[in-house]
């Protein structure tokens, strides 16, 4: 087995910052457990001389535009489900290891996608899309990987990994509920420092000195003793939210939140095999309802990108009630989403996407019914015969006029008809037409004033044009011209 370890450092600080557009505005987390104390800062806030442990006094002191949140355990662990979401993508095998690290089992996944240093660089680079900075580190064994991970050491797949293993300092076993601050006390005491000192020791002492537990921790990160883990069960239903670092009204720094969520969003969907054709963003207030936005697509897709800018066209002209300081989004329904290969030109119906694509971001601007499309109608007069309607979008049912075909195929002729029909039927002299076959007969439109009686024929121009004509019989009557085939 090979285990991926995922470790979010500074995760109560991660929480807050992956949503922040601009690293260089200070910011902090305060635990206010006892006296408030900063308990992590971000890179412009240390410069400035914030420090971890520092009274909430004595930071404002020295940074006075420190901007400051309280810390919120239950934001931490639903990041890391989400990081475990989304890493699904890569392998169904997931665990969480509580409080900063989810762990990947990828012995599966090395030949899908390249090997492990190929799986390490797409983490890298889709963790950065979800604004989440992580270590990563593989081991054997889950508990090594997370260790390695703590102090930063990601070894290659030919180095020894349980000589790094021992090079590794004592304090990762505080990382572990197993052993106490008096254990580590005890064994620094003895003159350890390195992993490597600990094993060192008699076991028999270390069991008399009640610090076995340091013995087990070793061996199940050795691979000597087994270390079984809880697989993660991904949820039916995509539900994530992103508290923001300040509240704030500005479009440009909501979408930049939003695009976090829509990149959690794709992953989820590109490990299920799916697609969506609708989903949900809501801004949250803080002493208001929170302000939906329903995101349609014309067709199924999983491309953050695209969301992304469907978002962008509707937050531009969304007024909002008051300040949002966080996001939500939701996906409740999904379809089912085969990928497709692409050849020699390219992937089969790309300009079809580009054109849909095209449709709702034109909806997204325009509004929900600038987007018109023809119709069928029951009616066997051809100015009567279809009408221009919203387009029908997901989730919702189509209203219909009267005289609408439920089935709009039952309602087409068997004749032929054109598809280029003249605004008006013009006038003709039927001397210039060469009449082709039968006529085709309309009687209809009595019951609302559009009484027509004609006789249709297919006929051929003088200059080989092929026409769609008919005899008004009717008084005056005459012949006309109602439209072109190509």
């Amino acid at each position: 087995m090979l285990w991926l370890a995922i470790l979010v450092p500074d995760l109560p600080l991660q929480v807050f910052t992956r949503g922040l557009a601009h690293a260089d505005t200070p910011f902090a987390v305060v635990d206010r457990v006892g006296a408030a104390r900063i308990l992590c800062a971000n890179t412009a806030a240390l410069a400035l001389g914030v420090q971890p442990g520092q009274p909430l006094s004595t930071a404002q002191a020295v940074a006075p535009a420190l901007q400051l949140r309280p810390r919120q355990p239950e934001r931490e662990t639903a990041l890391l489900t989400e990081i475990a979401c989304w890493a699904g993508r890569f392998t169904p095998r997931i665990s969480l290891a509580p409080p900063d690290t989810v762990l990947l089992e990828i012995q599966a996944s090395l030949r899908l996608f390249g090997g492990q240093a190929r799986i390490e660089h797409e983490l890298g680079k889709g963790l950065a899309q979800l604004g989440v900075s992580a270590r990563l580190a593989c081991a054997p064994t889950p508990l090594a990987a997370r260790w390695l991970a703590a102090c930063g050491q990601c070894l290659p797949a030919s180095e020894d990994w349980q000589r790094g293993l021992d090079a590794l300092p004592l304090a990762v076993l505080g990382s572990e509920g197993d052993c106490s601050a008096a254990t580590l006390e005890l064994l620094h005491g003895l003159g350890a420092r390195t992993l490597g000192d600990v094993r060192a020791l008699p076991a028999a002492g270390l069991a008399r000195r009640q610090a076995q537990s340091v013995s087990l921790l070793l061996a199940r990160a050795r691979g000597e003793q087994p270390d079984p883990r809880l697989w993660f069960a991904p949820p039916e239903r995509f539900h994530h939210e992103l508290a923001l670092p300040a509240p704030t009204h500005n479009s440009e720094a909501l979408l930049f939140a939003a695009r976090r969520l829509f990149a959690s969003l794709a992953s989820w969907l590109q490990a299920r095999h799916a697609a969506i054709d609708h989903c949900r963003l809501r801004l949250i207030h803080e002493r208001q309802p929170a302000t939906t936005l329903d995101i349609i697509l014309g067709q199924a897709a999983n491309d953050e990108a695209h969301l992304a800018l469907i978002a962008r066209e509707r937050l531009d002209s969304l007024p909002l009630p008051a300040e949002v300081c966080a996001l939500g989004l939701n996906a409740d329904h999904l379809l089912a989403h085969a990928p497709r290969a692409e050849d020699l030109f390219g992937a089969p119906g790309q300009a079809r996407d580009q054109a849909m694509r095209l449709v709702d971001r034109l909806r997204a601007r325009l509004g929900e019914d600038a987007i018109r499309q023809l119709a069928p109608v029951a009616d066997h007069r051809p100015e009567a015969a279809w009408q221009s309607q919203a387009q029908a979008q997901p989730g919702r049912r189509r209203a219909t006029t009267p005289g609408a075909a439920s089935n709009p195929d039952a309602a087409l002729p068997d004749r032929q008809r054109p598809f280029w029909l003249l605004p008006q039927a013009t006038a003709i002299s039927p001397q210039h037409y060469t009449l082709l076959g039968d006529a085709e007969r309309i009687e209809s439109g009595w019951w609302d004033d559009g009484d027509v009686r004609r006789d249709y024929y297919l006929a051929q121009r003088s200059d080989n044009t092929l026409c769609w004509i008919y005899h008004e019989l009717a008084p005056p009557g005459g012949w006309y011209l109602q439209g072109y085939f190509g």
